[in-house]
């Protein structure tokens, strides 16, 4: 029973890892349950084995991002100094986002694993994404508490801190921003560059009135 229990288990990982390649190098449209079966040798009926569709596969890779995330942000909540703990959000967003392209394209720039959740239930809830924002939210009310982000709305701070990193990772993704960096010759990996951006905007709006 383990051993068909590990089977099934690797079987559905190899199905995510191929999907998730196809899904950002040829575009969710262009990739089809039957290109998939043939990038881990398998016939696309073993696929139907543990998914519905392609729909069902991209919510499946957004749902295991965002675990990873969540898993790397949990740490963040033994840090005391809530200031301190929103640039170190900001650095572990960056560095996941960088090491892990495709998973960051298919849970922050594709719209299809969204549509998938609304189409199932209406009303539905974003629950991986609001995990983030909510945790986002409650340390810049933290940060409130100390005194930075006078007399601004949480949640409208958390959504600009979050727009700032996103885009420019997404810069970084796209491969913009790493023309830049060659034009101004920086000698910084581009994780320094995008954290040492993010940092300067924290720390300007943190100051603000």
């Amino acid at each position: 029973m383990e051993k068909k229990l590990k089977h099934k288990e690797d079987l559905r990982t190899l199905i995510l890892e191929a999907a998730k390649k196809l899904f950002v190098q040829e575009g969710y449209e262009a990739t089809s349950i039957r290109k998939i079966a043939k990038e881990i040798g398998f016939s696309p009926t073993t696929i139907y084995l543990y998914y519905k569709d392609k729909s069902d596969i991209v919510y499946a890779l957004h749902q295991v991002g965002f675990g990873i995330l969540r898993d790397r942000f949990f740490p963040l909540m033994a840090v005391e100094n809530a200031f301190e703990r929103l640039k170190a959000l900001g650095k572990i967003y960056i560095h996941f986002a960088l090491s892990n392209p495709e998973y960051y394209q298919v849970m922050f720039m594709m719209k299809e694993p969204l549509s998938f959740l609304t189409s199932k239930e209406e009303n539905a809830a974003w629950i991986e994404g609001q995990y983030v924002i909510e945790f986002l939210r409650k340390t810049i009310i933290e940060c409130q508490e100390m005194g930075y982000f006078k007399d601004m709305d949480s949640i409208a701070v958390a959504i600009q801190a979050w727009g700032a990193v996103h885009g420019l990772v997404s810069l970084h993704v796209t491969e913009h921003l790493d023309c830049i960096k060659d034009v101004f010759e920086r000698n910084d990996t581009m994780e320094e560059m995008v954290y040492a951006s993010f940092q300067v905007f924290v720390e300007m709006i943190a100051k603000s009135k």
